[in-house]
């Protein structure tokens, strides 16, 4: 089941200008290029990223970038500090009529799950308490891509990491939830799979003023060890086995803008991941394979008993 959408309900509704141009030196098959580049589209030109640094940071490399958007570069722990100040400086200068209202910038912070879920972790939640007018994107790869792939608090259980090669032992922190109980004006998970789901939550987004805090799953070739054309394929099956939940939060409450009929088993997902290959070989480590599952199983079955007693009222 999916969502009656408001603005985008087929492909050619999406904005043909393209703000993030063909050169990036990033990976081939990154799932978090793809979102930047949806969401860029739909926000349109008058953009200034803040960066916190990971994997996008090699987006714009002095001289050369693919981004017709300004570009501001921080710390891991930082981003949303920075975006305050340039929000400030830009509302400033809005008040004082030194920057014409048609030249304002929205201002957009780019961020992986290390920065995210760990080290910026307070600066975004300050940001959130003072209802700061910006966006959030994280790209979420389960781990700290950039320097190696170590595991971070975003990383799934069981899966292989560089500091964990017998499998992540924890499981992955629920950073929705986190954001979600500041009451923020928007949340929302995404995946590039779903381009038309992806803009209609940025054009709802676009109707707040406040924080607009977006967590999109980011598919990681090089990491989690697949071929990149195989991409789209593991966003697809992340969405159909459930193990990534479509969704958005509105002034606290959820709705589910994706609801499969039928959840393929998660096995499907793991097994095309050299990350996961441990659970499958030498010996299938079938105790870890049933938690996974039963976990998903039973966040779904939540889902579909409060959709059902929300039918009924």
């Amino acid at each position: 089941m999916k969502a009656r959408r408001e603005q985008f309900r087929n492909l050619k509704q999406l904005p043909a200008e393209e703000y993030l141009t063909p050169g990036s030196p990033l990976c081939a098959g990154c799932g978090g290029l793809l979102t930047l580049r949806l969401l860029h589209k739909v926000l349109g030109d008058r953009v200034v990223i803040v960066n916190a640094a990971g994997c996008m940071t090699l987006l714009a490399v002095y001289p050369f970038t693919p981004l017709k958007s300004s570009w501001l570069y921080t710390t891991m722990g930082s981003a949303a500090a920075g975006a305050q100040g340039v929000r400030d400086a830009l509302d400033i200068l809005l008040a004082q009529h030194r920057l014409p209202a048609d030249d304002d910038l929205q201002v957009l912070v780019l961020a992986g799950d290390g920065s995210t879920y760990d080290m910026g972790l307070s600066s975004t939640s300050a940001a959130i308490h003072r209802q700061l007018d910006f966006w959030y994107l994280c790209y979420d790869n389960e781990a700290y891509g950039n320097t190696g792939f170590q595991t971070s608090s975003a990383s799934p259980l069981g899966s292989e990491t560089a500091t964990d090669h017998a499998g992540s032992p924890g499981t992955k922190k629920d950073i929705f939830e986190i954001w979600r109980v500041q009451r923020p004006p928007y949340v929302a998970t995404l995946s590039a799979h779903e381009p038309l789901d992806l803009a209609e939550k940025v054009y709802r987004a676009r109707q707040r003023r406040g924080p607009k805090l977006l967590l999109s799953l980011a598919v990681c070739p090089t990491g989690w060890g697949f071929d990149p054309q195989a991409s789209d394929d593991i966003a697809r099956l992340a969405i159909e086995t459930g193990v990534w939940p479509l969704k958005e939060a509105v002034d606290g409450q959820v709705r589910h803008t994706l609801i499969p009929d039928t959840l393929r088993p998660v096995e499907e997902y793991l097994r095309p991941q050299l990350r996961f290959r441990h659970l499958f070989e030498p010996r299938v480590r079938q105790p870890i394979l049933t938690r996974m599952q039963d976990s998903v199983n039973a966040y779904w079955d939540d889902v579909r008993l409060r959709e059902l007693h929300a039918g009924n009222r």
